[in-house]
């Protein structure tokens, strides 16, 4: 009989304040109900038919959205081993911009597979093990899922195909109309070496009225607002960026000018007017026709811009001051006087154009030579919150053609790249001696998640289009599964190619088949790549690698000590007894 004694105490180890929660606490049970809570909460927002969720945040602003990493973003998370899946989670936004709510949601239903086996009584280690194993595995198998990669990224139309599914997760029913808005926008900025291409060289300008079809793409910078001075218009002009304001200089410190009569007025005003004359005049000389203030501009700067023919705009973000340096070639200078030449810029137009009543100033650089081109998607809508969520649908369809440009191969999708990582993996795992294929066994199936709420948020019977899928898939499979898991996925497909145009066989029986969320057929299920619907193969790999880093890391957590929060005391609450005299 062995003798139990007390673990060491931690009284007198830390400072007073410090909370502590270890394993026999049931740290590890309570950290994955936590990332739970915040999986299922994105877990309904998942894919073309996702709910919206609408979010306060701390400012009042409401945002209404069905993206992941903006939902996670505003609800400002501070359980310490949720914040590990918000993490995953912005760093698929960094990486992809797209396939955030994936990651959640599979990491959020692997870690609940490992609640399972931690209540079976495995340990741990035996989790993380299998799961690493399943993971490496998954990787390999998902490069042999590619059924299509595009061949021409300069085309409008295989460009379209791949943005088609990236938008449609957010934007269901206008995926076509924005897939196009987004490949004719990124193809007019497309650089020679398309691993090149700078997301920031695509905006979107929300102007408010009208429908979204009346979107449209103009080549160049658009800014909201209209020139100061009665200058409207400017072709290849030298373009002058000033970060300062347009007027009067001021003195540092405040001094007392004593005026005896009318005359010394005039001559005091005067003299101001004959300084600022001198240094608009100068600027006209250097050959400037185009000023750009990133401050305000005088009443009397502008009656000197206008006499001498110089249009003028007032752009007060110094984020579209930089971007508008980076099109014009300019450098912004923080003094009012002539820029050098290599100081100054040049733009081919500058115009302003009314658009559903806004006017609004266009840059255009119509060179096709020029070394930053940028094109701006003018979105028209009737709220502002659909006008937001618009923009972050065609933000992630920008960055898809990012990752396009590294990676053009794509899997099929709509669950039905899950549904075959189910069964390759389980294969994997009866063929995996000890405990870890118990981790195995359990990885696989958290993949069914995906499908299953594709299904359940198109109004399917979820459990009945899983069953389709898996005999589907098993009936695809059943002939070309070799011993060690690897299938010839390009004869197999070559294959489904024959037969398809042979017209034999059903559509259920390719291992492409996925959800039919549109409910055109009969059986809830659809040949994906028949359809179009396609997923980034580069998309898919990055959410399993970080959805299987996140759940590992939060299973091999066996304590979290928490410090005392610093600062004084709490500021003083309202007075409970305002109302008493």
């Amino acid at each position: 009989m062995s003798l139990s004694l007390p673990g060491p105490s931690q009284a007198g180890l830390f400072k007073p304040g410090y909370q502590s929660h270890d394993a026999e606490d049931g740290a590890v049970i309570r950290n994955i109900e936590a990332c739970q809570a915040i999986s299922q909460t994105v877990q309904t927002s998942l894919g073309p038919y996702g709910r919206n969720k609408i979010v306060i945040n701390h400012l009042q602003k409401m945002i209404l959205t069905s993206d992941a990493a903006t939902i996670l973003r505003e609800l400002e998370v501070v359980h310490p081993a949720a914040k590990l899946l918000v993490m995953a989670s912005q760093q698929q936004d960094a990486e992809m911009g797209d396939g955030t709510n994936l990651v959640i949601v599979l990491a959020g239903e692997l870690l609940k597979k490992a609640e399972e086996l931690l209540r079976l009584g495995l340990k741990t280690s035996d989790i993380v093990q299998g799961y690493e194993k399943a993971q490496n595995f998954a990787l390999k198998v998902l490069e042999d899922l590619e059924v299509d990669r595009l061949q021409d990224l300069r085309s409008q139309t295989e460009l379209t195909k791949a943005l088609r599914t990236v938008v449609a997760s957010k934007q269901s029913g206008t995926e076509q109309l924005l897939a196009s808005l987004v490949a004719e926008a990124v193809l007019s900025v497309l650089p020679k070496n398309p691993v090149n291409f700078n997301v920031d060289n695509v905006r979107v300008v929300k102007i408010m009225g009208g429908s979204l079809e009346q979107s449209r793409v103009i080549k160049g910078m658009v800014f909201g607002r209209e020139p100061e001075g009665s200058i409207k218009k400017a072709h290849k002009a030298k373009v002058g960026v000033f970060s300062c304001p347009i007027d009067i200089s001021q003195t540092e410190t405040k001094g007392t000018v004593l005026l005896k009569n009318a005359q010394d007025m005039l001559d005091f005003t005067k003299g101001e007017e004959e300084r600022l004359e001198a240094a608009i005049k100068e600027l006209y000389d250097s050959g400037l026709r185009v000023v750009v203030a990133g401050a305000q501009v005088g009443d009397l700067a502008l009656h000197y811009l206008n006499r001498f023919n110089i249009l003028v705009i007032k752009i007060l973000s110094k984020f579209e001051l930089r971007r508008l340096c980076r099109v014009v070639g300019a450098t912004p200078l923080a003094r009012l006087g002539a820029p050098m030449p290599d100081e100054m810029g040049s733009v081919d137009v500058v115009e302003t154009t009314e658009i559903g009543g806004d006017r609004v100033t266009v840059f255009r650089q119509e060179d096709a030579t020029a070394v930053t081109r940028t094109a701006t998607i003018v979105l028209r809508g009737a709220t502002q919150n659909h006008l937001d969520d618009v923009e972050r649908a065609i933000d992630d369809g920008v960055n898809a053609v990012k990752a396009i440009t590294k990676d053009p191969r794509l899997v099929p999708g709509a669950g039905a790249t899950e549904i075959q990582l189910v069964e390759r993996i389980s294969a994997f795992a009866d063929r995996t001696p000890g405990l870890p294929q118990h981790a195995i066994r359990k990885y696989a199936e958290a993949f069914e998640v995906i499908p299953r709420t594709l299904a359940e948020s198109a109004g399917l019977e979820a459990t009945e289009v899983l069953s389709r899928l898996y005999t589907a898939h098993h009936q695809a499979n059943a002939g070309v599964k070799s011993t060690d898991g690897d299938d010839d996925d390009e004869e197999e497909s070559e294959d489904s190619e024959e037969e398809r145009s042979s017209g034999g066989g059903e559509a259920e029986a390719y291992w492409t088949t996925g959800v039919d969320l549109e409910g055109s057929s009969s059986s809830g299920t659809l040949d994906t790549v028949e359809e179009g619907i396609l997923d980034l193969l580069s998309s898919k790999s990055w959410a399993i690698r970080l959805a299987s880093e996140s759940a590992r890391t939060v299973l091999s957590v066996d304590q979290i000590i928490v410090a005392r929060q610093a600062g004084g005391p709490k500021p003083p609450g309202p007075n409970p007894n305002w109302d008493e005299d």
